[in-house]
């Protein structure tokens, strides 16, 4: 695979360090846990010992240190060598849980939230989205009610990536009035009196990965839970958004280089009427446009990185993080789907890689914001 462009040594150690890990740890047992739709929760505790889950963040609050660039290129060789886009997706909920506390969050919620998480293996989960409400966050009415020094939570999430198993949530609560100006983020740990996990979701691919609808009946949740300024969270969740979907087209970039090796291998093999597939015009013409959608989106994901750390304007990084993640998923898309036909009938079947990735890929244009929503962000960002 060719890496991304801002590449450094640092990089390379840690792509080492990583495919280490999901060689050893995940890949022998992958396919087995996508099956049985859960992989063992230990795993979190092993990837936390082992400083994966710590890549990126600040050493003060138990991190490995690093930015989202060497957050990338870990959660590449989480998906390539590891083989399991599900068990990388749960293993790494903490990415869109923690920033907020990291960012915005009392030393006292770090040392409570984000440490446990990234030195023992805790497990956090981002619960923003509702079933009425889908990409529109500011119209959320998951309602927290003030009464003392505790906030009175009532109402529901969906879609909650680890929300079966979280020991804490992150939560996008209204606490003001209508539209962004009245949310909050609080945390909401598990045990808490009206906090249920009310189902788990059956879902086209992530099976290894746990997916929630969550219930709030009047938890009591300390003030001291909220993160940041009451009424203030929606440039927050924006901000995070910007981060989640560029990571989301990371994978994406990570995914399809996983089906075109593997389109590779099988087409070399393959005999067609006295020949391999790659033998025929037709075939490598399908490698070659596989190839080049992917050059061309990992070059867009690398520029976007690389201006997010510069600390560029958020206003602007949220248009080209919206561009990134649309033609990373586009592309995604296109590549799993000539994979699977690439390997014909075989593509068609469970036991083979591709048709996993044609099923995981398709909940890209969705998750992190829909295609529909990242091309009103980048209307907006353009300015018509």
């Amino acid at each position: 695979m060719s890496p991304y462009f801002f590449e450094r040594e640092e990089h390379a150690a840690i792509r080492a360090s990583v495919r280490g890990f999901a060689q050893t740890h995940i890949a022998p047992y992958g396919a087995e846990w996508e099956e049985n739709e859960e992989f063992p929760i230990e795993l979190y505790r092993t990837a936390a010992h082992a400083g994966v889950t710590g890549i990126g963040y600040p050493e003060a609050v138990g991190g490995q240190g690093g930015d989202l660039g060497h957050v990338l290129v870990a959660s590449d060789e989480m998906t390539i060598a590891g083989r399991s886009v599900g068990t990388l997706v749960g293993l790494g909920s903490h990415g869109i849980a923690l920033p907020p506390i990291v960012r915005f969050g009392t030393p006292e919620q770090q040392a409570r939230f984000v440490r446990p998480c990234l030195v023992d293996g805790k497990i956090s989960a981002l619960a923003v989205t509702e079933p009425g409400g889908g990409s529109d966050v500011a119209s959320l009415a998951t309602r927290a009610e003030r009464d003392g020094e505790f906030y009175v939570v009532t109402g529901a999430k969906t879609f909650i990536t680890s929300g079966v198993r979280a020991d804490f949530v992150t939560c996008a609560v209204r606490t003001g009035g209508a539209s962004h100006g009245g949310i909050s983020l609080i945390v909401i740990e598990r045990g808490t009196p009206g906090f249920t996990v009310s189902k788990k979701l059956k879902k086209t691919g992530w099976w290894a990965s746990d997916t929630a609808e969550l219930h709030f009946d009047g938890c009591r949740v300390p003030v001291a839970n909220r993160i940041g300024p009451e009424n203030g969270a929606f440039p927050m969740i924006m901000m995070n958004f910007a981060g989640e979907r560029l990571m989301l087209a990371g994978q994406c970039v990570a995914i399809a280089e996983l089906a075109y090796r593997e389109s590779i291998a099988y087409a070399r093999e393959r005999q067609a009427f006295g020949k391999p597939l790659t033998g025929f015009q037709v075939t490598r013409h399908k490698l070659a446009d596989m190839a080049s959608r992917i050059a061309a989106a990992r070059a867009l994901t690398g520029e976007t990185l690389v201006r997010v750390v510069r600390g560029e304007p958020p206003a602007t990084l949220a248009g080209l993080a919206s561009m990134a993640k649309n033609v990373a998923t586009d592309m995604c898309s296109f590549v799993c789907d000539q994979a699977v036909q690439i390997h014909g009938g075989y593509g068609y079947m469970r036991e083979t890689l591709v048709e996993r990735l044609f099923r995981d890929a398709r909940l890209y244009p969705i998750g992190g914001g829909t295609r529909e929503i990242m091309n009103e962000v980048i209307a907006k960002t353009e300015g018509y």
